[in-house]
């Protein structure tokens, strides 16, 4: 809402709590209020919805909005199954309609610079990745910690390989509510022999966003909590010349010529996401998160729940 507002394509909110209606009509007097998701659906001036719900109800949501005929944003997951998924992919190209997911991560200007590094092969080739995503809170009653906090390092892994994991590992286990899984430990494969791991909480003492990016040649940290060096590019490594032994101990030599802070734009991802979606709507161009990929990220989220209840492994 404060988004869209400040970009002023702000026209409805729509909330069934009155509520909530009540507390943000003040802030925005201009903007209207409903309580009936119809009211949406029939109103001719809106061309594009947001979808903020609890995930179980994003499918049936967003199902009604593209048969309305309107462009839709629907924040991760894009839905519970993957057979959802597909459906709404399918129908979003039936009724040449957007179809973006609300992949944060896509849009940090971090991870784009972050990119840029991985494909120019200045970290050399990519050994392994892993990302730490843990805080104390917010606990849901209705997703697990793998639905509610791992898409967002998933997407994010999918769009730095640009491909697809081939073998799925998995742990985790549930402690405040039975069948909801508060801690997660996640390793996927990649080709050709890429290792990504991910930490997933709500229950942690610490609230960590980081990710970790180890190459032949450099090594990379995005730490979405540093309020202004939050990305480290760090030229360290092993040598690989395998001549070059130390005489004393017959180890690989170690190279360490410090660390390159590159200068990150500190606009809002969340800004320049919604900013994203205006621009799909406009132009008619395909969403940098569109709903393919969030198709994705909900098939690899179910082989890690068939891996967490076989015996931790799901090629």
């Amino acid at each position: 809402v404060r988004n869209f507002a400040e970009l002023g394509a702000l026209h409805t909110i729509c909330d069934s709590n009155s509520e909530v209606l009540s507390k943000l009509a003040p802030i925005y007097p201009n903007v209207k209020g409903e309580a009936k998701l119809n009211a949406l659906l029939t109103d001719k001036e809106i061309r594009g919805v947001v979808i903020a719900l609890p995930a179980a109800l994003h499918y049936p949501v967003a199902r009604q909005v593209l048969l309305a005929g309107k462009d839709v944003f629907v924040e991760k997951p894009i839905t519970s199954k993957s057979s959802e998924a597909q459906e709404l992919v399918e129908l979003a190209e039936k009724r040449k309609r957007i179809l973006m997911v609300g992949h944060l991560m896509l849009y940090h200007p971090s991870v784009h610079i972050l990119k840029r590094h991985i494909h120019s092969g200045d970290l050399g080739k990519i050994y392994y990745l892993y990302s730490t995503r843990v805080n104390l809170g917010q606990v849901r009653r209705d997703e697990s910690a793998l639905w509610r906090l791992a898409p967002h390092d998933i997407s994010l892994f999918l769009y730095l390989l640009e491909d697809f994991p081939k073998v799925v590992s998995a742990q985790g286990i549930s402690y405040v509510q039975p069948h909801l899984e508060d801690v997660v430990f996640i390793t996927l494969q990649f080709p050709p022999n890429v290792l990504a791991h991910i930490h997933a909480s709500w229950l942690d003492p610490h609230k960590i966003r980081q990710l970790t990016v180890v190459g032949s040649k450099k090594m990379a940290v995005f730490d979405d909590m540093e309020p202004e060096h939050k990305l480290m590019i760090y030229d360290q490594g092993v040598t690989d010349d395998y001549n070059d032994l130390s005489s004393a101990s017959g180890t690989l030599a170690l190279r360490s010529e410090g660390v390159f802070l590159p200068r990150v734009d500190l606009t809002e991802p969340l800004l320049l996401e919604c900013r994203h979606f205006l621009e799909c709507i406009k132009n008619r161009s395909t969403p940098l998160s569109d709903g393919k990929q969030g198709l994705e990220v909900v098939r690899i989220l179910e082989r890690i729940e068939e891996a967490m209840k076989s015996d931790g492994s799901k090629s």
